[in-house]
């Protein structure tokens, strides 16, 4: 009797160590990034190559002006306010501005939900273990994720997080899949170490309105995906008629979770430069097997007259792409700046004017 109540004690040891050795493991491979795809450039970020160039400089007969002084004459903004409400990198949109996100939003969801995919709206407080099993780290020195205080929880950063684990530790049917989401959430980014007046006004913030494209799909179509994502991104952009360049971005700026990357960045006339407007990629099964999404091949292993667990294929890991339709304060800028006016107006660009109460332009405030 007392040898069984020896060997029960001695297991439910051995379980907790089991545990405690789990979590070790976890964490440290979590700290292997993925592989990357064999096309790849190597090096930094000007070791990126420009997969597509679309559009050309636009061409002013008049002083350009930045997003910051049309969003001052327009009264479209309100940063100083909000530095005392929130603190820096914090904003108020005003008047026509909030239409213009209201717009972009609605028309990115519609554009996107037409190519099927499902709308989803996606908790913005998840569980740091997401955080960490999608590739990101919570609580590492100069992290851009905020952490709740007493709590093993975190802000989003991105609809990435709440989407990928939206079929954590499950089997899904080969049948159904692709899975493709649309996502909108508020996104919340510490910018730790972002300075300078490259990042000022509305282009570098800590609280954001954001879509993204999240798709769960079998391992041999995920580079058929990318493509998809990429596309989608490309349509979208060439017809709110900006300039943009496409860059397949090289092995030391893909971040631990992307097999390959793709970012889109776009001509900022009053900036005079192009700046980061979406990026999309493969992640490939680096994610799903932290999270535990795998899938079950539709086909049996071995031919039989009915389906057993005998003869049915093991189940596999999925893939994960995900990809930016919307970050709303980075297309304000391209927007206002780009559609500016000599008159100081702006434009609406035609895809936006249904979504903005036919709203063709912003004009000043008499």
């Amino acid at each position: 009797m007392n040898a069984g109540k020896n060997l029960k004690e001695g297991l439910i040891a051995l379980e907790e160590d089991l545990v405690k050795l789990n979590d070790e493991l976890q964490r440290e491979a979590q700290c292997i990034p993925n592989l990357t795809h064999p096309d790849v450039p190597i090096g930094g970020e000007d070791s990126s190559t420009i997969r597509k160039m679309v559009g050309s400089v636009p061409k002013f007969s008049f002083p350009v002006k930045d997003h910051l002084q049309l969003g001052k004459e327009l009264d479209l903004f309100d940063f100083d306010a909000a530095a005392e409400v929130s603190g820096s990198k914090f904003y108020y949109l005003k008047n026509e501005a909030v239409l213009l996100e209201m717009a972009l939003l609605n028309w990115t969801l519609s554009e996107v939900m037409k190519r099927g995919f499902i709308p989803l709206t996606t908790p913005e407080i998840v569980r740091s273990s997401i955080v960490e099993k999608c590739g990101f780290q919570p609580r590492a020195k100069n992290t851009q994720v905020y952490s709740i205080n007493d709590s093993d929880q975190c802000l989003i950063g991105t609809a990435e997080i709440p989407v990928g684990g939206l079929h954590m530790d499950s089997i899904l049917a080969g049948s159904i899949l692709p899975l493709k989401y649309v996502a909108f959430s508020h996104c919340f980014r510490t910018e730790a170490g972002a300075a300078g007046t490259a990042t000022r006004g509305l282009y570098r913030v800590h609280q954001f309105s954001k879509i993204e494209m999240f798709i769960f799909c079998r391992p041999e179509e995920s580079d058929y995906y990318h493509d998809e994502l990429i596309k989608i991104e490309e349509d979208m952009f060439s017809s709110l008629g900006l300039h943009f360049k496409t860059l397949d971005m090289a092995s030391e700026d893909l971040g631990a979770p992307a097999y390959r990357k793709f970012d889109v960045e776009a001509w900022m006339p009053g900036l005079e430069r192009f700046g980061e407007i979406s990026s999309a990629s493969n992640c490939t099964d680096y994610q799903s097997r932290r999270l535990g999404i795998r899938y079950r091949p539709s086909e049996a292993l071995v031919p039989g007259p009915k389906k057993s667990k005998g003869n049915l294929a093991p189940p596999q890991f999925v893939h994960t792409l995900n990809a930016t339709a919307c970050a709303v304060p980075r297309m304000i800028i391209c927007l206002l700046e780009n559609y500016q006016q000599e008159d100081g107006s702006v434009l609406i660009p035609e895809p936006l004017r249904p979504f903005m109460g036919g709203l063709n332009v912003i004009t000043r405030k008499s």
